[in-house]
């Protein structure tokens, strides 16, 4: 009961903050990246009910390559079948209800670790063995549950919620922003999970504000950022937000490549920051793109998806440039161990006695967005599709 009562309140100062001007708004209270309710209501009112992404969709090329990820509780699986559909599923065998899948592979079949029940990619069930044949019989009828999975410019998205709107139509008014760069057809050369120990939020936080960059950054990324030329968007959009900025000519990365026909004048050195609500994070530029994407564990933990991503006509240069694609890892492996410190401290020193937010910089406009998100979402006890 008492917590039910904090996480009340924690949900009116959110609320309450959510409705002031950008200008005049705070940060959140640290007891949001701190209760264990309020992370319970996350999991419950977001994770299980928004689109989620779990990656790329060239990270599945062939039939059986697959990767696993987690809604809330649910432990899913998306898997590239022999008609070369990639679907999502239920990652939890029929039988004594064991994970299947772990990581990313390829596998034409799907055992289970523990009894040998197989799974072929389509979901069906192919073999329970030393089971009666009459409960054979019956069981050839079951399949994995099926799990909603869209593709939206080259993502893939899944989610629990059957009556959520597509993800096309959720991010709609972003389409016209991000298509000139056609990220679809970027090709990954880079993807790896990593563990750090924070709150989700302080993550998404970090990630989608430039007033930290300057600081954190000044050796690698913000040596480029200039912070005047950051916009926003005017309008406000309930599942997702963003920011441009433009890169000058001594960039090490963020220009177009000679070979760009798509992209003219200011394009060709501006970057798209996108946050897709509640854990989708990418930078967009002409020449590359690289993401984050969260699965929070618990309170204090987070798995995270990182990717990286080359124009095409980026990655068709290298055959002469083998060392292009290890460089360029180096250098963000460095950005995500600066993010890393940061976002570590920040989860412990937001649990202090005398912790309290200050007010928030016209740069972390989409803080702001998040915190309209969150208290939309979460003070809000059931979903409704038509929301977005």
């Amino acid at each position: 009961m008492k917590e039910d009562i904090r996480t009340s309140r924690l949900l009116k100062q959110i609320s309450k903050i959510a409705k002031s001007p950008v200008l005049e708004a705070s940060a959140m209270p640290p007891q949001v990246y701190h209760s264990e309710d309020f992370f319970k209501l996350e999991k419950e009112q977001l994770f299980a009910r928004d689109w989620i992404c779990v990656g790329r969709e060239d990270n599945t090329r062939a039939p059986g390559d697959f990767l696993t990820w987690k809604l809330g509780d649910q432990p899913i699986f998306a898997i590239r079948g022999e008609d070369s559909t990639l679907r999502a599923f239920s990652n939890v065998c029929l039988h004594r209800m064991m994970p299947l899948l772990e990581g990313t592979g390829n596998s034409k079949t799907i055992v289970c670790p523990y009894h040998a029940w197989t799974y072929g990619n389509d979901g069906s069930l192919r073999n329970a063995p030393l089971i009666e044949k009459k409960v054979q019989a019956h069981l050839k009828r079951k399949r994995l549950p099926r799990i909603r999975l869209e593709i939206w410019k080259g993502w893939i998205y899944v989610t629990l919620n059957k009556d959520a709107k597509s993800v096309a139509s959720q991010l709609e008014k972003l389409e016209p922003v991000v298509s000139p760069y056609q990220m679809e057809n970027y090709v990954s050369v880079v993807h790896r999970d990593y563990t750090w120990q924070t709150n989700w939020k302080l993550l998404v936080e970090n990630f989608m504000e430039g007033y930290h960059l300057p600081v954190v950054h000044n050796k690698t990324v913000g040596r480029w950022f200039p912070s005047k030329k950051t916009k926003f968007p005017r309008q406000r959009c309930n599942s997702f937000t963003y920011q441009t900025f433009i890169k000058d000519e001594t960039a090490l990365y963020g220009g177009a490549h000679k070979k760009n026909k798509k992209l003219r004048g200011i394009q060709r050195h501006t970057s798209i920051m996108p946050t897709i609500f509640p854990s989708h994070m990418y930078v967009l530029a002409p020449d590359h793109l690289w993401y984050l994407t969260l699965n929070p564990i618990n309170l204090g933990e987070v798995k995270i998806r990182f990717g990286l991503s080359l124009a095409p006509e980026v990655n068709q240069s290298l055959k002469n440039n083998s060392s292009f694609v290890s460089d360029m890892d180096d250098f963000f492996e460095k950005v995500n161990a600066e993010d890393k410190k940061i976002v570590e401290a920040l989860f412990e020193s937001t649990s202090s006695l005398l912790a309290a937010p200050g007010p928030l910089s016209w740069l972390e406009r989409e803080i702001h967005d998040f915190i309209v998100y969150l208290s939309k979402r979460l003070n809000r006890r059931t979903f409704e599709g038509s929301n977005q």
